[in-house]
């Protein structure tokens, strides 16, 4: 039987949440090396579980230890659901659930409808990357509307008649959403990833009440900003054995701006303030992890509490000047102004390897950031100094060695051989043509002193030959050696109308072509590494979602695949360094560093400025049930008094 009351407690602002937790956890467990094994934790992410796993080899100095068992529910899984939500829970919560629909295939069947919408408009999208952009911006939607557990049928009434007629023509367009999309989802056979996502904490939710299980369990780290999360959180506080641990609950907060944070999306507390009433739990009720260690200092969480305060009670701020909390709160804090972000990129570098190079050697340095220029600027002047750093976000795919390559051969080709494009590609380093590679650099740059140095030549391998004339029967053989190369892609892209599946297939054929050295063949050398296995995972699942995808003008390709690329990361599983990280607000989220930079906090990067939705204005949003935009500058705005806790700032 649940328990009357749902059990929470919070981990304060200022202690490593997750170090903290296992602490907790250990101390609960016992010195009885199987007994953890017993707890079930839910974590809001895998990077949080991850992190977690991490610190229990901390605390028990990597001895033989087995794990509770870790959930992210971010992205929890139909096998991950803990016993008793299979067929024992009862009618309808079983397994049977259908698979989430692969992201790239998604936003190319819903780049086919938007094609075929913008046929019958006079002002339509007819360009495939246009189409897809836009089918990007409503899968986003989409995500949005199913995380909320709306029905999109509702989008039909939003428009009265004092709406201005260019919304009217939104709902219409988004009729893709509510009459061809369920339909095109039915015949996949798969589910929206939100949608699935949904079913399965309903279910592990539904499992739960039916049968609770036997073990203890805690959801720690999240604040329910999802409302299906919100429900199984509800039935987790709520078990016998169960627990929701908050993060950096604000105890300093008075009654009245309490009352207000709850009105007030942008507020760091609005989250767990509704997590809460939603509980139906008081403030004042919840307790601090039992955990040993030190106590958090309070001085700096009352400071950023008094900081944050809701518009609606700032006149407190008066009291104060009376109040000598500063000086000790902003102890351990530095705070760097820098005239641009060069010189920002350096200081965060610096305070890096200082970190590194401190006598009292295994300190650790993050830089949180939301700024993803100054990311790659710190890690570039780290790299000048032989220091690889651990990344979170990753490197995009498109600028990585294989992804540019990919791009470069379809740009030198669609664009006729223009001479930026032409030497870009045949000077990169994968570039070999199934010769020593600096043999076919050699040739490059006699190409480019020879033929493109002067008059630009007219377009293809002809206009090249041309130019060249007989001056250099060497060189011009090595161009009919290129133009058998590139013909299967040359042909495709040239080609009026052509399939996806054919241009794919063209593609990857010439870019192996051109990759192959004199010891390897092209495959080796394009999908080696970390980079060349995410480049050759997208171009898989590109051939296997472009199936059914209308013929296209060849042209339009390249422009297409850099749209499809965007997003991608790649992620180095090793060979950085153990203590130094760069990270986003959410993995910053629940972890800690003894050095802990907070970069890019200007006026429209963190917070980042909420943005205008392009699909619903602020009144139909709310009318519809989406929350504001200003929610996301709260969910910021927490992660930020999270990090500013921290011992060293």
């Amino acid at each position: 039987m649940g328990a009357a009351q749902p059990t929470v407690y919070a981990i304060a602002p200022g202690l490593p949440f997750v170090d903290t937790l296992a602490a907790g956890l250990l101390d609960q467990a016992g010195p009885e090396p199987t007994a953890l094994a017993a707890f079930t934790v839910l974590l809001p992410t895998r990077r949080a579980r991850r992190a977690l796993a991490e610190a229990f080899l901390r605390r028990t100095q990597g001895r033989a230890l087995l794990l509770p068992r870790l959930i992210p529910l971010g992205d929890l899984d139909i096998d991950e659901l803990t016993p008793g939500a299979g067929e024992d829970a009862g009618p309808g919560i079983g397994l049977d659930v259908a698979p989430a629909i692969p992201p790239l295939r998604r936003q190319l069947l819903l780049t086919r409808l938007v094609l075929k919408w913008g046929a019958t408009q006079p002002d339509g999208p007819r360009q495939p990357d246009q189409a897809a952009r836009l089918a990007a911006a409503l899968a986003r939607l989409l995500d949005q509307v199913q995380t909320e557990r709306l029905a999109l049928d509702r989008l039909a009434n939003l428009v009265p008649d004092d709406y201005a007629r260019h919304w009217q023509i939104t709902l219409e367009f988004l009729n893709i959403l509510t009459e061809h999309w369920p339909r095109v989802l039915a015949e996949e056979g798969c589910l929206d990833p939100a949608d699935r996502r949904n079913r399965v904490l309903e279910a592990q939710a539904e499992a739960w009440r039916r049968a609770p299980p036997t073990g203890p369990v805690i959801a720690a780290g999240t604040t329910g900003s999802i409302p299906a999360t919100a429900e199984l959180i509800a039935v987790v506080a709520g078990l016998e054995r169960g627990a929701l641990v908050l993060p950096g609950l604000d105890r300093h907060a008075d009654a009245e701006s309490w009352a207000a944070i709850q009105d007030q999306p942008s507020h760091p507390q609005h989250a767990i303030a509704r997590l809460l009433g939603r509980l139906g739990v008081d403030r004042q009720a919840v307790a601090d992890w039992p955990a040993p260690g030190p106590a958090a200092p309070a001085a700096r969480a009352r400071l950023i509490s008094e900081a944050m305060r809701p518009a609606a009670t700032s006149e407190g701020w008066r009291a104060l000047a009376e109040d000598r909390i500063a000086a000790e709160a902003l102890e351990g804090v530095t705070r760097v102004d820098c005239p641009g972000p060069r010189e920002e990129a350096e200081v965060v570098a610096l305070v890096m390897r200082q970190t590194l190079e401190l006598v009292d050697g295994g300190r650790t340095a993050a830089l949180v950031t939301f700024d993803r220029g100054l990311a790659r600027r710190v890690a570039a002047a780290l790299d000048r100094w032989g220091v690889k750093v651990d990344d979170s976000a990753g490197i995009p795919l498109a600028d990585t060695g294989p992804g540019t390559f990919l791009r470069l051969v379809a740009a030198m080709l669609t664009e006729g051989l223009a001479p930026v494009p032409l030497l870009a590609c045949l000077k990169h380093p994968l570039a070999a043509g199934g010769r020593r590679p600096v043999e076919f650099r050699s040739l490059a740059r006699r190409l480019e002193r020879q033929v493109l140095r002067g008059p630009r030549p007219e377009p293809g391998f002809a206009g090249l030959l041309a130019a060249l004339g007989d001056r250099d029967p060497g060189l011009g053989a090595w161009i009919d050696e290129l133009a058998a190369l590139t013909r299967p892609l040359a042909d495709a892209l040239a080609a009026e109308t052509v399939d996806a599946e054919r241009l794919v297939g063209a593609h990857v054929a010439v870019a192996e072509g051109l990759a192959a050295d004199h010891e390897a063949a092209g495959a080796e050398r394009l999908w080696a590494g970390e980079a060349g296995e995410a480049a050759a995972g997208f171009v898989a699942e590109l051939r296997q979602a472009a199936a059914g995808f209308p013929a296209f003008a060849g042209h339009a390709y390249p422009a297409l695949m850099a749209v499809l690329m965007a997003g991608r990361v790649v992620r180095p599983r090793y060979g950085r360094h153990p203590r130094l990280h760069i990270w986003g607000p959410l993995e910053a989220r629940l972890q800690q560093a003894d050095v802990l930079i907070l970069g890019g906090l200007n006026e429209a990067g963190w917070p980042p400025d909420a943005a205008a939705d392009p699909w619903l204005s602020r009144p139909m949003r709310a009318d519809f049930g989406l929350p504001p935009p200003e929610r996301r500058i709260g969910l910021s705005a927490h992660d930020f008094v999270q990090a500013s806790a921290a011992p060293r700032v």
